[in-house]
């Protein structure tokens, strides 16, 4: 019985192998090609963060200059008022 079972099994792998055989070859080939178009999205993706990146930086840097534009403007406003007021007083003292 044991003779048999093995005969058979050997019968099977000398016709069958050929057929496992290429099935694992194409289950490899299809995971290389699979890790190539996963590695291809990661590249899509990091690239689409840095795209967001950039933008998020440019509105902050735009945003940032407006402040420091009203900012300075208020500041030099503000100067420009102090100074005539104390011209108008140096003016009411002097006559």
């Amino acid at each position: 019985m044991k003779t048999l079972v093995a005969k058979c099994s050997v019968a099977f792998l000398i016709v069958m192998g050929p057929t496992l055989m290429t099935c694992a070859a194409q289950t490899a080939n299809q995971d290389i090609k699979d890790a190539g178009r996963s590695i291809k999205n990661a590249g899509k993706d990091t690239g689409e963060a840095a795209k967001d990146t950039g933008k998020a930086t440019a509105t902050t840097a735009k945003t940032a200059g407006h402040k420091v534009k009203r900012t300075s403007k208020k500041v030099v406003n503000k100067a420009a008022d102090k100074t005539a007021e104390g011209a108008n007083k140096i003016k009411e003292k002097t006559q």
